[in-house]
């Protein structure tokens, strides 16, 4: 079996503050293969990297990604709420993280943030945009909105797509290769060893989401799954030590 695959979830936003590069640089020093982003658009139509929908939980700012311009966003702190050593720190641009994703040669998860607010045309963009950086082989796209993987798939047949999920969902491999995904992402709890087993015995990996206890990684080691998706990148890389 490969390794599996260790994504620092935003970054190792157990210690930095989230989708920052303070995360996702912290995320590499401890060891992990890859990171989890998530990714909005702009008023003036960037993509933008940011869990909520709205600036105000992780920066100085307040407002809806979506009424904001690249200029005002790139002006608000993204750092000190999580601790005033990050002050400074800024919002990335998914070009700038495709750029140092390609630097450091590590994979890539970027997580589709397309509902309760839709964003017109962001599976076209991020494919565009990650054709560019000719990233296409390190990179997995999922979302919860599994409405916009079918479209990734439509528009680009060689991206690999992650069904985000939370509830139990029985036989979900069948469901992943109706709509030609590659991967499940399930949240960790849901799962046990006959599903992944059956799940990769039908051509569809499993990365997990979100690991961040000694005990929880090292059941997800026993089930034998492809990836991890943490905030301790630490923790998990000493139950894998890989």
């Amino acid at each position: 079996m490969n390794k599996t695959i260790i994504y620092g979830h935003r970054g190792a936003s157990c210690y930095a503050p989230e989708n920052t590069f303070a995360a996702y640089n912290k995320a590499i020093e401890m060891g992990a293969n890859g990171i989890e982003i998530d990714v909005h658009k702009s008023k003036d139509n960037n993509l933008i990297v940011c869990h909520d929908e709205k600036v105000d939980r992780t920066t100085n700012g307040i407002g809806y990604i979506k009424d904001l311009t690249l200029k005002e966003i790139k002006k608000l702190d993204a750092g000190s709420w999580f601790d005033n050593k990050f002050r400074g720190e800024k919002i990335p641009l998914l070009d700038e993280v495709l750029e140092f994703v390609k630097d450091r040669n590590i994979f890539l998860n970027i997580e589709i943030k397309n509902g309760p607010i839709f964003y017109e045309g962001i599976e076209h963009d991020i494919v565009k945009a990650v054709r560019a950086y000719d990233l296409i082989e390190n990179t997995i796209i999922s979302s919860f909105n599994h409405f916009s993987l079918a479209h990734i798939k439509n528009i680009d047949k060689r991206f690999k797509t992650g069904i985000l999920y939370i509830a139990g969902m029985i036989d979900p491999w069948e469901y992943a290769t109706k709509i030609g995904a590659s991967y499940i992402h399930p949240l960790y709890l849901t799962i046990n060893e006959e599903i992944v087993l059956k799940s990769q015995n039908n051509g569809v990996k499993v990365n997990v989401f979100t690991v961040n206890r000694k005990e929880d990684a090292e059941l997800m080691k026993s089930f034998k799954v492809d990836g991890i998706i943490t905030d301790c990148p630490d923790i998990c890389k000493k139950v894998f030590n890989n």
